[in-house]
């Protein structure tokens, strides 16, 4: 993490911060569903030309981090991420969405039958040949009346990545091996060729361990990913496999894939 945050404040001259808003948030409250759980949406709109980034960010960015103290009835909040899209800058890759994107939020209230009110400050990085940071905030009332879905939150959630049961992949299978200063991870994922270029995306469990831009290869029905894993604080680190989450993205098609075995 400390080296996206170098980056990120390198490509951050003075002179972006006099601009006028580039991002803007407001929360969609969306519909109380049968399991008493509640399907809300975080709208971000972009300036034209902005992007803001993915849950991994990739080398040139940093995620949003979401601060819902402040509401109330609510228990606990799950953000769902759309695909994203891929960028690439001097050399860098970047994950994440230009324009504007909606993330469905699953809020669990404390007692369904009563209204939520959800409060929300978010701090994260919106970029284009320069990258700033900003923090913003927003609230909104969730009924629990309130039925009708919501078509783009809905268009949101049908955005997300397929599941592994969804895209037919079987168990993927894991070798680590000792390197100089962290872990090389080799994995092979059972699936179908993916399409036109493809990128995959490698995370853990823990947020303190680091992955590098993943090495892709299909080939024999298996795509092979490698990937060096690496801690933040430089020390030695335990792999907990079934943590690990790989995305596979291609044209039109994104694959979340959840562990793997030894």
């Amino acid at each position: 993490m400390w080296r996206i945050l170098l980056v990120f404040l390198m490509l951050m001259p003075l002179r972006v911060l006099a601009q006028g808003d580039l991002v803007s948030a407001d929360l969609k409250p969306g519909w109380r569903m049968s399991n008493g759980e509640h399907m809300a949406g975080l709208r971000l709109t972009l300036a034209p030309g902005w992007k803001t980034y993915w849950r991994a960010p990739g080398d040139a960015g940093i995620p949003p981090v979401f601060d819902w103290a402040g509401s109330t009835n609510v228990r606990s909040v799950r953000v769902h991420w759309p695909a994203p899209h891929v960028f690439y800058q001097s050399g860098m890759r970047s994950l994440g969405y230009k324009q504007g994107v909606t993330l469905p939020l699953r809020v669990t209230p404390i007692d369904p039958s009563r209204d939520v009110t959800l409060r929300l400050e978010v701090d994260l990085g919106v970029c284009s040949d320069v990258c700033v940071p900003r923090q913003l905030r927003t609230g909104a009332a969730l009924p629990a009346a309130a039925t009708r879905v919501d078509p783009v939150i809905a268009a949101a959630l049908a955005d997300r990545p397929l599941s592994a049961d969804q895209a037919g992949i079987g168990q993927v299978r894991c070798e680590v091996r000792p390197a100089r200063g962290g872990i090389e991870l080799h994995a092979r994922i059972p699936m179908d060729r993916p399409g036109a270029g493809v990128e995959t995306v490698v995370e853990t469990a823990d947020p303190q361990v680091w992955a590098s831009q993943p090495e892709a290869v299909w080939t024999g029905g298996q795509l092979l990913v490698s990937s060096r894993l690496k801690h933040a604080g430089g020390g030695a680190f335990a792999l907990d496999r079934k943590g690990l989450r790989f995305t596979v993205i291609s044209q039109g098609r994104a694959v979340d894939i959840r562990g793997c075995t030894g």
